[in-house]
């Protein structure tokens, strides 16, 4: 799982995997260490209206409806975004997205990647 913090924007990027898991176990969850401090990133199936996210003890969660993630793993939808109020001012974009395998060149294992639509093209 990939999660990238930009200002009031999250954008979590789930692989094959991580998606089958989420839609049969309900949840997913990865952390970083930093010797004093762990942040830990999760995403949970929840009876909630909408998408959501909490941050608790050093711990990002994003809660999506059950019904959305029911069939997620067998469809071609490619995700889900919302924008969480936060107060009256602010807002928090939330973004929830399948791993597409990058056009580019890149080191990292993308063998449980989605294939991107771009390259069938």
């Amino acid at each position: 799982m990939k999660i990238r913090i930009k200002g009031n924007a999250i954008r979590f990027r789930l692989t094959k995997t991580e998606v089958d898991t989420l839609c049969k176990e309900g949840y997913i969850e990865e952390s970083t260490d930093f010797g004093d401090h762990t942040f830990s990133y999760a995403v949970q199936r929840k009876a909630v209206s909408t998408m959501e996210a909490t941050f608790l003890k050093n711990r990002l969660t994003v809660s999506i409806s059950e019904d959305k993630v029911a069939n997620w793993n067998t469809n071609q939808l490619v995700g889900f975004e919302h924008v969480m109020r936060i107060d009256e001012n602010k807002t928090l974009q939330l973004l929830l997205e399948k791993d597409f395998v990058c056009m580019d060149d890149r080191q990292e294992d993308q063998s449980d990647n989605y294939p991107n639509p771009k390259a069938l093209l």
